[in-house]
């Protein structure tokens, strides 16, 4: 009888480590020591609160803190309160233009992080592609949008794919920082199913997010338990006492689409980001109902806190007007002559 428990204690600890290992959700159905096999088991006996998370009947029960909540409460219901923090999540752009709305969610969601913990600095890395083609993030922006200080955004800049993910896997099990983010480009035969596996493993470790940024890749089977597809919205007018101001623009908007979930169906929402709250906000209409988009062409915002515009330029002479030559004049055949002349060396 002794035998027979601690075999099926071994076989419950080795079905958590190949879970966690798989990046699936273990089950947890290990019966208190020394309880007979016939006696109901408590699925949360002897479980640390890293593991607690059940899946029964494709249900999923996890603590509160197990989540980070966008503030969409129709997003964060549908991904069964948010999207995981010790865990690994995707974030798509679908086309080039879009990796400035991938950028834009991925501070938002630092935002979040930093604003519900510690704040610990946060670790963007990236190959020399893809800083080269999206370029990097504004430190007055940082500051004034998402209220991240310039000091606690560390990028990494590697020279090859194969360098970014060794310096994401070592920084993932790493406690110092709040979360890590990887930016990749395409769809690179390196990251392949074991990669985010092993990145997978490391969050849940150490008990961080890690975000995979994917700029114009294909969708491929990752270890991933959410993936989030995103685009820029049209953003709606400013909002103000009398009502919208006509041809002003407002918040950044996205168009966020779950395109994986384990408990999650497929859907899409347009989601605002509140400076001032630091939070997500859902478009809605009066009706209560998710407003669509009138023009689906995305539209660059307009800056704040800027300059008037300049006037009407007019006309625009290099040298001064006095003494210069009439419209259709030719020059003297001295001056002619000195534009013939070659160059000097040196």
């Amino acid at each position: 009888m002794a035998t027979s428990a601690v075999a099926r204690e071994t076989v419950f600890a080795l079905r958590r480590q190949i879970a966690k290992i798989e990046g699936t959700l273990p089950e947890c159905l290990q019966a208190p020591a020394g309880a007979p096999v016939d006696a109901p088991r408590n699925p949360t006996a002897d479980v640390t609160p890293r593991d607690l998370t059940i899946v029964r009947r494709g249900l999923a029960v996890a603590p509160p803190d197990a989540f980070l909540r966008t503030g969409a409460e129709a997003l964060d219901t549908a991904l069964g309160g948010g999207l995981p923090k010790a865990a690994l999540s995707e974030i798509h752009g679908a086309a080039t233009r879009d990796a400035g709305a991938v950028a834009g969610f991925a501070l938002s969601l630092v935002s979040l992080i930093l604003k519900q913990g510690p704040r610990l600095p946060v670790l963007w890395i990236g190959t020399a592609e893809i800083f080269r083609e999206a370029g990097f993030p504004y430190a007055t922006g940082l500051h004034r949008l998402f209220g991240i200080e310039p000091e606690q955004l560390l990028f990494s800049e590697a020279p090859r794919l194969l360098d970014a993910l060794w310096t994401a896997e070592e920084a993932a099990r790493m406690t110092a920082l709040a979360a890590v983010f990887l930016e990749i480009r395409g769809s690179p035969q390196r990251l392949d199913l074991t990669a985010t596996r092993r990145l997978h493993a490391r969050a849940q470790s150490a008990g961080r997010p890690v975000f995979l940024l994917r700029q114009a890749g294909e969708p491929e089977p990752t270890a991933a338990p959410v993936r989030l597809v995103l685009s820029a919205a049209p953003s709606a007018p400013r909002q103000t006492i009398a009502g919208p101001l006509t041809g002003s623009i407002g918040r950044p908007a996205f168009t966020v689409s779950i395109g994986k979930s384990r408990i999650a169906l497929p859907g899409q929402f347009i989601l605002e980001w509140n400076p001032d709250e630091r939070s997500f906000e859902q478009r809605r209409t009066r009706e209560g109902r998710q407003e669509p988009a009138a023009n689906p062409v995305p539209v660059v915002s307009a800056s704040r806190r800027g300059k008037d515009p300049a006037p009407a330029s007019g006309a625009v002479l290099a040298f001064a007007a006095v003494g210069s030559p009439a419209a259709g004049d030719q020059p003297s055949p001295g001056e002619r002559a000195a534009h013939r002349r070659p160059r000097r060396a040196g």
